[in-house]
């Protein structure tokens, strides 16, 4: 294991292009870390510059208790699971899982060793023998992720390895990601725009957007305090109801109308609200013009506009609603105040 210091990390490209703005942060021993934002955020580049893929425009990145900007990606005790796999369609699994052991001119006996407690750990016993082309997708994630475990290294890379999957075998992978790394205790960075990847994955979670950190913390953190309305809007599924709104003498308010009591100064504000804090109630003060119902199995989603503006709300699947006007109340500190010029929590 190895823990992991950046200090002033940034990418800059000849053109001028900042992919990545100054970052500072510490991936503790045995930590799983998740990198998450939209496409072009700089969450890869980030993790190529772990990696050694990219080099470091600035700053000082450290591997433990070395100093590693300038040294090889095969010299930094790393091992990379990609997203398209990088298997030798030719060899078989049980190659492919050692190829980087034969390599190293580890001894063959070791070699098989290694590689029967990977295959054993990844269920992969019954398909030594065979060839990539004869897996299915998540079998080949497997062997990509048994070829980074053998190499006993102190930190796995993971760059968005589940978005060749479908829906459910993304939701078996993921689960049994977290599990094997919670087994080996591995220092992890785990890079993926899916925010339920990172939600349901993560130790803590660094939230990206255009090159810049918008904040790091715990998946609950993150979600229940978020720091930006990036994050807030980003990170949850469905995300959180942003409206403007205006905060007169204590009261938080959209209109005429009154959600919330605040110590926040008066003036416009952005006003934040999860989904599931707003609740049916038929003696609600709140009446919210529903125009459409989502119906998602276990739960409802109610789309619609409170004074004027459109809000959704997470309710059960039975739930009695239909479009038209529903009274609803909100749970006590549902209502999050951003400034709205910044976008910063208040």
């Amino acid at each position: 294991m190895a823990q992991v210091t950046l200090s002033g990390i940034a990418k800059t490209y000849p053109n001028g292009f900042k992919a990545v703005h100054p970052a500072s942060f510490t991936i503790p021993h045995g930590e799983f870390i998740v990198l998450v934002g939209p496409s072009g955020c700089g969450k890869s580049t980030m993790l190529r510059m772990i990696a050694g893929l990219e080099d470091i425009s600035a700053g000082e990145l450290s591997i433990g208790d070395r100093i590693v900007n300038d040294i090889d990606p095969a010299d930094r005790d790393i091992a990379m699971v990609f997203q398209n796999y990088a298997l030798y369609p030719h060899m078989t699994v049980r190659k492919n899982i050692g190829y980087g052991l034969q390599n190293r001119k580890i001894p063959q006996a070791e070699i098989a060793r290694k590689v029967a407690e990977a295959s054993a750990m990844l269920n992969l016993d019954d398909y030594l023998d065979r060839k990539p082309s004869q897996l299915s997708g998540g079998q080949r994630q497997r062997v990509a992720m048994g070829r980074a475990i053998v190499r006993d290294p102190a930190l796995f890379l993971f760059d968005e390895p589940l978005s060749n999957l479908d829906a459910k075998l993304r939701n078996q992978m993921r689960i049994e990601i977290k599990a094997l790394q919670r087994r080996l205790g591995v220092t992890s960075v785990y890079v993926t725009h899916d925010q339920v990847e990172a939600m349901t994955m993560a130790d803590r979670i660094i939230v990206m957007n255009a090159g810049r950190i918008e904040q790091i913390g715990t998946p609950s953190e993150v979600y229940n305090a978020p720091a930006t309305t990036f994050v807030a809007s980003f990170m949850g599924a469905p995300p959180m109801n942003l409206m403007q709104g205006q905060v007169r003498a204590g009261q938080a308010r959209i209109g005429e109308v009154t959600l919330a009591a605040t110590t926040a100064p008066d003036g416009e504000v952005t006003l934040g609200i999860r989904p599931e804090d707003i609740i049916a109630d038929p003696q609600g003060p709140l009446s919210l013009e529903i125009d459409l119902v989502e119906e998602l199995g276990a739960h409802r989603l109610l789309h619609g506009r409170l004074g004027g503006q459109p809000l959704s709300v997470h309710v059960g699947k039975d739930s009695p609603v239909q479009t038209g006007t529903l009274q609803v109340s909100l749970k006590p500190d549902a209502v999050t105040l951003f400034d709205i010029k910044t976008g910063a929590r208040l």
